[in-house]
């Protein structure tokens, strides 16, 4: 029998008790009639261990101790993690509200409980069972009081937190333009997850906002909530976190009432779900019973704060802990896993596991690795691909595109489309659909077309000039009145000074903004006109100031895209009617199969047949902007998420990378992903024009033994000849200055590209012609 005398005595001795000690009292008397009444082992009625592979039961069945299973992609971690839950019931080792079971999404927390459900035939109640944000709400609500909030406390949405936080600063007197009330609670939201009060916050952790008002702001943000009687998303955690350190009753309740512990997706946890976790699984000296099943090759969200070292460091947080590898995959094919493997090994920072294959049969397909004269043409080579195998049987829905950059779509939506192949965009919009890109062809229309009222009154206030709902209502009337557009009607209002104040002067800066923007439409052309119009009316910067996501950048990307875009059209009306047309014929799709695009990090968790991996270029993948603000840890995530691309696919994957790239209007010369180069040459198969010249990184890409002269054939239409200046080449010791990365000296030198030690970037490889010589 298993007595909880401590449990007992508090109700005894203490009979005006707590309800602490009466809770207990029945958690005992339910254990006490388990013992009595129901034999232990219990048999359970069917045989869950069945079919699983050895490490698979061994991670099941040890259920005693500390335990992280490693489990790579494909090798059946849902299965484990679903099991071992049904078996410790099935075991009697714990009653169901006795498992707290945390997941990362509500998705993967439903699907858990109906699998559970499906193995005890039967449905499952009292279940702690969710994410990290909805036990803690769970539990707060019964102690709220401990926080200064009551029980039925409204949890805030962003658009209710940003609006509280404007009426703050607005309080304390600070321009709400020069300092962006998304952009501090970005930086809130960042204190939260790493489970800083604002009496926490040192210098080292503070920002430059609002000449050090960082932390006040955020004091008095936490004030206010109280006071409203309210809490946002990453309060849920952080009070919960702050009642269990300052109150060792409650976190002692909890440390109880949880037997096991199991964790999903433990790669994944920032620093506060790795206290509150830390917290609830060790007490005392008595082993914590916490499983983590989680694959540290595939942590690929440091920008939401996911810390890969939690799951590095579970042996020294739990000595003694069980590890138990999953390296069994069951959805590629040996081929892919051994290229995948053989790119993963070059992380440092990694437990270490190698995946085989569980399949039976062939060893599968050769990774195409195909090199492309331009990103035009890779576009063009995808479909010309993804047709051929739909002509032999291999349906739509069984392929996809993933690229490191959503700006990446856009060639190949337009391609997929002239194609006519069906494709959804997963996990986003399509491109000429996104917010940013809507509001660029505004910007054209409205240049292109004075009369178009549409879309003037969709960018007059974006961003923001202060012409709300009843100026513009205003604007409309007068507009009918003297029959006239908006943009006729405004500049003679603003003409007749019919608008006062500082309104005024911001719309006759806006509206002169198109005067310019139309002489130089007639002078330099339609790209030039459009960016200095979005860049003058203040567009870009909106974005540029915008630190509120990781997806404001790729917003700047993404209109970066569409300038390069209308570079391949005569004039804005061409393109305008494109985009008409590509529009409609989006409307009218209606197959059900179709080729999914996708990033790297939105196919996390899915597989497909065959799988396209392109612009695996230096720069792009690797991504410059992740190492140049992470350095080698960035440079570590960044081939996880090659891993994670991978094994994506089941039988084919091809990747791809093209010799030049258009960003913005403007055609640059690129070089390989390193990633191609630490591809296992048995594994891989490289296509390339005839007689191209080779490669000067890493260990010269183009000599491997297994080369193939591909029979590509280049598209007439898309080869443009771009003339390179000649120049002389730049000596070794040489100081250089380029645009970003500032002062330099040269280490390396070849025909086409350097190796620079930058003063304050360090060591980069660039081409030749991105450097100006200073000495």
């Amino acid at each position: 029998m298993r007595w909880r005398c401590p449990w007992l005595c508090d109700f005894l001795l203490k009979p005006s008790g707590s309800f602490l000690a009466i809770g207990h009292l029945s958690q005992y008397i339910r254990e006490v009639s388990d013992d009595l009444f129901s034999p232990r082992p219990l048999s359970p009625t069917r045989d869950h261990l069945a079919g699983l592979n050895e490490e698979q039961h061994l991670a099941v069945t040890t259920t005693e101790g500390p335990l992280l299973i490693l489990a790579g992609a494909g090798t059946g971690k849902t299965r484990v993690l679903t099991t071992r839950f049904a078996h410790i019931l099935l075991h009697h080792l714990a009653w169901p509200e006795q498992i707290l079971a945390v997941t990362f999404t509500n998705k993967a927390a439903r699907e858990m409980r109906e699998r559970v459900s499906h193995l005890l035939g039967k449905p499952v109640e009292g279940l702690w069972l969710g994410t990290f944000h909805s036990l803690c709400a769970r539990m707060l609500r019964q102690h709220a009081p401990r926080v200064g909030l009551e029980r039925n406390f409204t949890i805030l949405d962003a658009d209710d937190q940003i609006r509280l936080l404007k009426q703050i600063m607005a309080a304390n007197s600070i321009d709400l333009k020069r300092w962006p009330p998304a952009q501090l609670m970005h930086h809130i939201q960042l204190w939260k997850d790493r489970a800083l009060l604002p009496e926490q916050i040192t210098s080292a952790h503070d920002i430059d906002f609002a000449n050090g008002k960082a932390r006040s702001l955020y004091e008095t943000y936490q004030t206010r909530l109280k006071e409203l009687n309210a809490c946002d998303f990453g309060d849920l955690m952080l009070h919960m976190v702050t009642i269990f350190r300052t109150h060792p009753e409650v976190l002692k309740q909890y440390q109880r009432r949880f037997r096991y512990i199991l964790v999903d997706e433990y790669q994944d946890t920032n620093t506060i779900q790795y206290l509150w976790l830390r917290l609830l699984a060790k007490h005392g000296d008595q082993p914590a019973n916490i499983a983590c099943v989680g694959d540290d090759d595939q942590s690929i969200y440091s920008w939401r704060g996911a810390d890969v070292t939690n799951i590095l460091r579970f042996e020294q947080d739990f000595p003694g802990a069980t590890i138990v590898r999953l390296e069994k995959n069951y959805r590629s094919t040996p081929r892919i896993l051994g290229a995948a493997s053989g790119v993963i090994a070059h992380n440092e920072s990694r437990l270490g596991k190698t995946l085989h294959s569980g399949l039976d049969g062939k060893t599968g397909e050769h990774i195409d690795v195909i090199n492309a004269p331009d990103s035009d043409e890779e576009a063009r080579i995808v479909a010309v691909k993804i047709r051929e195998l739909h002509d032999t049987g291999h349906n739509f829905g069984d392929m996809a595109i993933l690229m490191r950059a959503g700006f990446l779509t856009r060639a190949f939506e337009e391609t997929l489309m002239r194609s006519g192949i069906p494709y959804q965009v997963v996990g986003g919009l399509r491109f000429y659909e996104r917010a940013e890109i809507r509001d660029g062809t505004a910007y054209m229309r409205a240049l292109a077309h004075p009369s178009d009222d549409l879309a003037f009154e969709r960018i007059i206030n974006v961003p923001k000039r202060g012409v709300g709902q009843v100026a513009l209502t205003r604007l409309r009337e007068h507009a009918r009145e003297r029959g006239l557009s908006l943009q006729r009607t405004l500049e003679e209002r603003l003409t007749h000074k019919e608008i006062k104040g500082k309104a005024a002067t911001t719309l006759s800066d806006f509206m002169a903004c198109f005067s310019r923007a139309r002489k130089t439409l007639a002078k330099e052309g339609h790209v030039v006109a459009t960016q200095q119009l979005l860049e003058e009316t203040g567009y870009l910067d909106m974005w540029r100031q915008d630190q509120r996501t990781v997806e404001a950048a790729g917003r700047l990307d993404n209109l970066g895209e569409l300038l390069r875009a209308i570079g391949d059209f005569p004039d804005l009306e061409a393109f305008l009617e494109h985009i008409a047309l590509v529009m409609d014929a989006d409307s009218v799709q209606n197959d059900t199969q179709r080729v999914s695009l996708m990033t790297l990090h939105a196919a996390k968790g899915l597989e497909f047949r065959t799988v396209f991996l392109p612009g695996w270029e230096e720069g792009i993948f690797p991504s410059q902007r992740s190492m140049d603000e992470g350095g080698l840890a960035s440079l570590e995530e960044e081939r996880r998420l090659a891993y994670v691309g991978l094994t994506r696919a089941r039988e084919r994957a091809i990747i791809s990378h093209a010799d030049s790239r258009r960003i913005y209007a403007n055609w640059q010369d690129s070089i390989p992903s390193r990633f191609i180069d630490e591809l296992p040459d048995e594994h891989v198969s490289l296509h390339r024009p005839k007689q191209r010249e080779r490669s000067s990184f890493g260990r010269n890409f183009w000599q491997r033994s297994d080369t193939q002269e591909a029979s590509l054939p280049r598209s007439p239409s898309l080869s443009r000849p771009r003339p390179k200046a000649s120049r002389a080449p730049i000596a070794i010791g040489a100081t250089v200055k380029h645009k970003r990365f500032g002062i330099g000296v040269v280490l390396n030198s070849d025909s086409e590209h350097l190796t620079i030690n930058f003063e304050d970037a360090g060591q980069k490889t660039l081409m030749a012609g991105f450097v100006e010589v200073l000495s």
